[in-house]
């Protein structure tokens, strides 16, 4: 026997936001295994984000109760708010409360921006940002009164590094990990953990550019460990986790130490000259808030004014 202490989510409600498939599948049967309560999202559309069924998420539940677990299916789009409402009101009815929101639920719309329609980039941010505000501004009223919340967000390394074709869905989703640094912060005195997870998986939205024989490590269920840390009770706060086939990282935004310039005219051009001193990595910081960049700046001009004095 291991003396790892153990995760489990007995007694926890937990929904999972474009679970009929794919990560949200993985996720929602992997926190019912571990004895979740979990009401099952998702609309049944294409990648692309056209058509509705429940049928997938019908599909989910029925696996979980089959393997004698609790789980009630919903087929709400989360790019509405009020039917986002009418989902956490579904799982409060039926057991209670709320405590685990993972917002997975995604689309594709692939393109060049030079040939991207806007109606393309829209549809994009409001699924993946635009939902994932609408289920997390409907639940956090109930872990502020509740004193627990965990929240999961789903980012990509197409947000954090970017990726060709993808500005809609790399702009949604870095704009999620802004979204988390924030909420983490307002959060934290109410026992509310907020996350991001930023899975490397082979699923229908994203299994083209896996070569065959590396198809079953991209699997999706070797993300899910990653997702179960950040929505556990023992869950870190604001860490972006990245996950795939067995391996696991962790993304940061980091400030550097950077330099005193002063105001003057030919400020521009000396930026410039050494923009390389500007960039370098030494020593650079993981900020504990967005003050973290006035003071580091407050902080060059006060030791170059006390070494000019």
């Amino acid at each position: 026997m291991s003396s790892i202490e153990q995760i489990n989510f007995h007694g926890r409600v937990a929904i999972v936001t474009g679970a009929g498939g794919g990560l949200g599948r993985e996720h929602a049967l992997a926190l019912a295994r571990r004895g979740a309560r979990v009401l099952v999202n998702d609309l049944g559309g294409s990648v692309h984000g056209d058509g509705s069924s429940t049928s997938a998420a019908q599909a989910v539940v029925d696996e979980i109760r089959a393997a004698g677990g609790e789980a009630v299916a919903n087929g709400a789009s989360v790019t509405d708010f009020a039917a986002a409402q009418a989902m956490v009101r579904q799982a409060v009815d039926t057991w209670g409360r709320v405590d685990v929101l993972v917002n997975n639920a995604g689309i594709l719309r692939d393109k060049t921006f030079a040939k991207m329609d806007l109606v393309d980039f829209r549809q994009v941010v409001d699924v993946h940002l635009m939902g994932a505000v609408h289920c997390t501004k409907a639940a956090w009223p109930l872990m502020l009164a509740q004193n627990y919340g965990r929240v999961v967000f789903t980012t990509s390394s197409t947000g954090l590094y970017g990726n060709f074709g993808q500005t809609n869905y790399g702009a949604a989703k870095l704009a999620l990990v802004g979204l988390m640094q924030t909420l983490a912060l307002e959060g934290e005195k109410h026992g509310i953990r907020v996350n991001c997870l930023a899975p490397t998986a082979a699923t229908r939205m994203t299994q083209d550019p896996f070569p065959a024989d590396m198809l079953h490590a991209f699997g999706p269920r070797a993300v899910t460990p990653a997702m179960l840390v950040l929505a556990s009770e023992q869950a870190p706060t604001r860490t972006v986790l990245c996950a795939g086939a067995g391996g696991f990282e962790a993304a940061h935004l980091t400030l550097t130490q950077g330099l005193y310039l002063g105001l003057g005219d030919d400020a521009p051009e000396r930026l410039l000259e050494r923009l390389a001193e500007v960039t370098d990595r030494d020593g650079e910081q993981v900020p504990g808030n967005g003050n973290a960049q006035g003071a580091n700046e407050m902080a060059l001009a006060a030791a170059a004014r006390k070494a000019g004095a």
